[in-house]
C-alpha cells in the first residue's frame, strides 16, 4: 500500500513512507500487529519528514491505496523517513507490499521544515540512499491525478488498522466485489499471513 523506504544494515534497517504524508497506524500493524503497539515498541522508530525527487505517486484504479512511478525531474513526493526497523519489519513489509511493486535504490532528502499551504518553505537537510517499493504492475492500473492522503486518512484508514467497521470491506469481498485494500487490510489475505507471522515469532521467543 506505501512505498517504503530500506537501508539495511547487519542489525537495523532505515525506511522511508514516501507519501504526502504517513499514517502510522499501518505501519505498526503491519512491524508489531496493531495499529496501537505500546510505547516501548512506537519509540523504537524514528520518524522525520522527507523527499522523493522524479517521482509522482498515483492511486492504483478501484484501489485505496498509492503507486509510485519515475516522472519528470520536477515531479516529488512528500513522505516520511523511518529508521530503527529491523531486517525482520523489512522482511514483514516485504510480504504486505506483495508483487506489484519492487525494490529499488534511490535517494531522498530528509526535511527540517515542512512546506506551507502555498507549496513554499521547504528547507532540505541531507540526502540518503534507501531503497523503495516502486510500482510494477503496470501504469494502466493507475488513475492520473495524484493519490489523495487526506481522503484516504478520512475514509479509508479504519479499513487498514482493524476498524470494526471493516466489516463493511469484508463483506463486501464475501461477495465478490473488489478488495480495495489488494488484501492488505484488516482482515485481508496478506494480513492474515503477517499475524501468523508474528504469533509464530512470539511463541518462539517465549520458549
Amino acid at each position: 500500500m506505501a512505498h517504503w523506504y530500506l537501508r539495511t544494515s547487519s542489525t537495523k534497517s532505515d525506511a522511508t513512507e514516501m507519501k504526502w504524508q504517513m499514517a502510522p497506524q499501518v505501519l505498526y500493524r503491519v512491524c508489531f500487529g496493531t495499529p496501537n503497539p505500546p510505547l516501548f515498541q512506537r519509540s523504537s522508530l524514528t520518524i522525520t519528514p522527507a523527499l522523493l525527487l522524479g517521482y509522482a505517486c498515483h492511486k492504483v484504479r478501484f484501489c485505496d491505496y498509492p503507486a509510485i512511478i519515475p516522472s519528470s525531474s520536477t515531479s516529488s513526493v512528500h513522505g516520511t523517513y523511518v529508521s530503527g526497523l529491523t531486517d525482520g519489519d523489512i522482511w514483514r513489509l516485504d510480504i504486505f507490499e506483495g508483487d506489484q511493486y519492487v525494490r529499488k535504490k534511490l535517494k531522498i532528502k530528509t526535511l527540517t521544515k515542512l512546506r506551507d499551504g502555498t507549496g513554499e518553505g521547504n528547507v532540505e537537510g541531507g540526502e540518503v540512499e534507501v531503497e523503495t517499493y516502486v510500482w510494477i504492475a503496470g501504469d494502466e492500473l493507475l488513475e492520473e491525478g495524484e493519490w489523495d492522503f487526506d481522503e484516504f486518512t478520512r475514509e479509508k484508514l479504519k479499513s487498514w488498522v482493524g476498524n470494526e467497521q471493516y466489516e463493511e470491506v469484508d463483506e463486501a469481498v464475501k461477495a465478490g466485489a473488489v478488495d480495495p485494500t489488494g488484501g492488505r487490510g484488516a482482515k485481508g489475505q496478506i494480513a492474515n499471513q503477517l499475524d501468523s507471522i508474528l504469533t509464530e515469532d512470539m511463541l518462539k521467543s517465549a520458549v
